[in-house]
């Protein structure tokens, strides 16, 4: 498998045994954060006279928060509740609050997840969440879902429900920009009511998150198991693709390709939210077609590419295989459990309201 390094490989160290760029770097990242630490317990974030259920992450880096959104707005879709999703819309153009149309919208304007995310439920994209949190609320949500936001204090959660990748853990353990964490861990981990660890179904050898799972035990704090599955929109066993991807963790993209009988040729990794030009994809088309191999990419990169064809007047998305990923729970009812607490310790929260 070949490759190219591009600014996605700029923190790549982060998820190795910490070294000398570690070292370097830890007074900034004492500095970092301690300011993180205390917005994290000390900000007393704004109320929202509904649920409000976060779905954060301890690093940076995609650690699972986008298919672990989808799968929490069906399961509440289920329990008789109409959820919204409040979205930061990283990567868009979008000022104040915007309600996304899934088929008009470009990730230019919106980013790329929301644009995911409202296939499934409505979706606010605000810098403000509580701004974005009223909206959806006038729109006639009941349940809101919080994409990210578990460091940033600025919306009052129920619950906060933190997404943990088997396959990278917490990486070094360092601060940003030391490495992956966003704040100190036990200042995460005291905000946190439970944590999801998401294994992926191509996971070979050691499970990265043991650490911090047997963290969570010692803290008290529950934590539950779901498996990522990967889907291809078609067949993709026996064949041969130049894969590329712009997101936090290409490389699972890769293993899923193989996890679903494909064999990945070449593979070109981009930085995280990558905004692809024309002549990135002109390339990828020729070096593909010169290789006599499929071109595939991502769910999330591909809602990016939509928005560049259209500005491009070409006709070459049909011709890129698109993977995704899903959640799989097995039969417990985790999600339905969690729904129904947030519901539960808003309704105790709300007596105080």
């Amino acid at each position: 498998m070949s490759g190219r390094k591009t600014s996605g490989d700029a923190s790549s160290f982060w998820w190795r045994e910490p070294d000398w760029r570690s070292f370097l770097l830890s007074p900034l990242a004492a500095i970092y954060g301690s300011v993180a630490r205390r917005r994290m317990i000390e900000t007393e974030p704004p109320q929202i006279a509904i649920p409000v259920l976060c779905i954060g992450n301890f690093t940076v880096g995609g650690a699972g928060k986008t298919p672990t959104c989808i799968a929490f707005a069906q399961a509440a879709k289920a329990e008789g509740f109409k959820p919204g999703i409040v979205s930061r819309g990283y990567g868009g153009s979008f000022k104040g609050v915007h309600l996304v149309d899934p088929d008009k919208d470009t990730a230019q304007l919106t980013g790329d997840e929301p644009l995911l995310l409202a296939r499934h439920a409505m979706v606010a994209v605000s810098a403000n969440r509580l701004a974005g949190a009223q909206r959806l609320k006038k729109q006639g949500c009941d349940f809101i879902i919080m994409d990210d936001g578990f460091q940033s204090a600025r919306l009052f959660y129920d619950y906060a429900l933190v997404v943990v990748d088997a396959a990278r853990g917490i990486g070094n353990g360092k601060i940003i920009p030391a490495g992956p964490l966003r704040a100190p861990l036990m200042a995460q981990m005291q905000q946190a009511s439970a944590l999801l660890r998401i294994t992926p179904n191509h996971l070979k050898g050691e499970d990265a998150s043991e650490a911090v799972i047997r963290m969570a035990a010692r803290a008290n704090k529950p934590f539950f198991d779901t498996r990522l599955v990967s889907v291809a929109e078609q067949p993709a066993e026996g064949k041969k693709f130049l894969a590329f991807a712009g997101i936090g963790n290409p490389q699972k993209f890769y293993d899923s390709v193989s996890e679903l009988g494909g064999e990945v040729v070449i593979s070109r990794s981009f930085g995280d939210h990558y905004n692809y030009k024309p002549e990135d994809i002109r390339e990828l088309l020729t070096e593909a077609q010169d290789a006599n191999l499929v071109l595939a990419t991502t769910a999330k990169d591909y809602v990016r590419l939509r928005g560049l064809q259209s500005a491009d007047k070409g006709d070459w998305l049909r011709d890129i295989a698109v993977f995704d990923v899903r959640l799989d729970f097995g039969r417990e009812k985790i999600l339905q459990r969690i729904i129904k607490t947030t519901r539960q310790n808003f309704l105790e929260r709300r007596l105080d309201l």
